[in-house]
């Protein structure tokens, strides 16, 4: 932004505010101010142009309203996650409401073991950035646990957690409205090995599964794995799953249990609104079907301020398995989540039990004494804006290079984003095809026991923005658009 206030061409029947705010404005569109990032204070923008602090304060107002700022209180403006030009985002997802066997195994090992590639700029993951973790802290904990309890790697711990990580989990819960005491936690071996648990404990082989359409692969792999079956829910990107379609999934089906993640999906990214969550709770609980909610993510939300409540939080009769871990918050290798399973919680500790036992001890006391300095709101508030200033980079530079008629999500949270490309697109071609040129993502058949989204994919938005990761994007879009050049011709 230009630090005078000369008169641009067909700014002259403009105030001086407006002015400011259409200079502000362009240098946004022209991509001088990544989304996501803090633009100067309100006093030191009035000093570097010698205009006053209530003509910028106006200037400033009059951006936040046409979204192209964001005002975060006691933090200062920032520009607009969606401030810049980006592709319509997808409809609601129409797959086939009917039980159906998951094979999808074969795939998605194909793909995870082609992610583990280190030669390949992998697009494909759904972890945490390495940079944005607060790993220095952790391992001095760590050291600290190693230093003073030498015997804990030398023996088996309690099988349902240490009481230290149980009683800060209790508090994290509080903050997403939860209310459970430490003997209602069970630490697990993440998130994944939580909803594998469940699905134990409230299913069996042949049973029936309602879950939102896309959904995660590992829930499907978990299904799988068990002989379940799948149903699929249409569900919108920013709202997630549709309850109307759910309910009436219910009159017809014997759905034994629903999976969930209503905090910032994987792989849309939505965020159920809070009268829906309620719904959904109290929906379940008329029919007797428990609710497995996978919330992964649910504290990596883009927007600032408090996060969103569990839908456990209008549990009343311990319906609700919530699911979570601290994977995607302060590392994956900790390997450590948690269960709040409601009335289930005696058959799944019984299955935790006889499948792994305890969970490492020392990674354990390690994060509990991490999370009791009190920094993790700290720690996570640095992250969900890293996040969300790198989700809107990389939704930006998809619709920039890729072929018109692509669609893109606008996730709420999270590490990844949802793309659509035009009908009649195969990602799984695409893949292929970017394999070969060192370039690795997630297709869209992953995530649906059915034959859908096949011209979708998902892409992994968590490192820095750089110029090998905008070049990979701009080759994946020639990919593309290529793959449609070829259909045409």
């Amino acid at each position: 932004m230009a630090d005078d206030c000369a008169i641009a061409p067909g700014q002259s029947h403009l105030n001086l505010y407006q002015r400011i705010a259409e200079d502000l404005a362009t240098a946004v569109a022209n991509g001088e101010h990544a989304p996501g990032e803090r633009v100067p204070s309100v006093r030191e923008l009035a000093r570097r142009l010698g205009v006053s602090i209530s003509t910028v304060t106006q200037a400033y107002g009059l951006l936040v309203d046409r979204g192209v700022l964001e005002a975060r209180p006691q933090s200062g403006y920032y520009v607009g996650l969606r401030a810049r030009a980006s592709a319509p985002e997808p409809a609601k997802s129409r797959p086939a409401v009917q039980p159906m066997p998951v094979s999808t195994s074969a795939l998605t090992l194909e793909v995870l073991a082609g992610a583990g590639d280190p030669g390949l700029i992998n697009l494909g993951n759904a972890v945490a950035a390495p940079d944005l973790l607060p790993t220095a802290s952790i391992n001095r904990c760590l050291m600290s646990v190693i230093r003073e309890l030498p015997e804990l790697s030398a023996v088996y711990d309690a099988p349902f957690g240490r009481p230290e990580l149980r009683a800060q989990v209790v508090r994290l819960a509080h903050g997403a409205g939860v209310r459970v005491t430490p003997e209602e936690v069970l630490i697990t071996g993440g998130c994944q090995e939580g909803v594998t648990l469940c699905l134990r404990a409230l299913a069996r082989p042949g049973d029936t599964i309602a879950v939102e359409s896309p959904t995660f692969f590992g829930t499907l792999q978990a299904i799988e794995s068990l002989g379940m079956h799948a149903l699929e829910i249409p569900t919108h990107p920013r709202t997630g799953i549709c309850l109307d379609a759910l309910e009436q999934a219910l009159t017809q089906w014997p759905i034994r249990a629903c999976v969930v993640m209503p905090t910032n999906a994987n792989p849309v990214g939505s965020c159920m609104e809070l009268a829906g969550r309620q719904r959904l709770v109290e929906l379940l609980a008329r029919h007797e079907v428990p609710l497995i909610e996978d919330d992964a993510c649910g504290d990596l939300g883009f927007a600032p301020g408090p996060r969103p409540p569990a839908c456990k939080a209008w549990d009343r009769d311990g319906g609700v398995l919530m699911c979570s871990s601290f994977s995607k918050t302060l590392g994956p290798g900790y390997r450590l989540g948690w269960i709040a399973a409601g009335r289930f919680a005696e058959r799944v500790r019984h299955l935790k039990q006889m499948s792994s036992f305890a969970p490492a001890p020392l990674q354990q006391v390690a994060i509990a004494r991490f999370l009791a300095r009190g920094s993790y709101d700290r720690h996570l508030a640095r992250a969900r804006a890293g996040y969300a200033q790198r989700s809107a980079r990389v939704a930006a530079a998809v619709a920039q290079h890729f072929p018109d008629g692509t669609r893109v999500a606008q996730p709420a949270g999270g590490t990844v984003l949802w793309v659509e490309l035009p009908e009649g697109l195969d990602t799984l071609t695409l893949y292929r095809r970017a394999h070969e040129a060192r370039i690795s993502f997630a297709p869209g058949a992953l995530f649906t026991a059915q034959k859908r989204y096949r011209n979708a994919l998902r892409l992994y938005t968590a490192p820095r923005f750089d110029e090998r990761m905008d070049t990979a994007l701009h080759t994946l879009g020639l990919l593309a658009q290529q793959m449609q050049d070829e259909a045409v011709a």
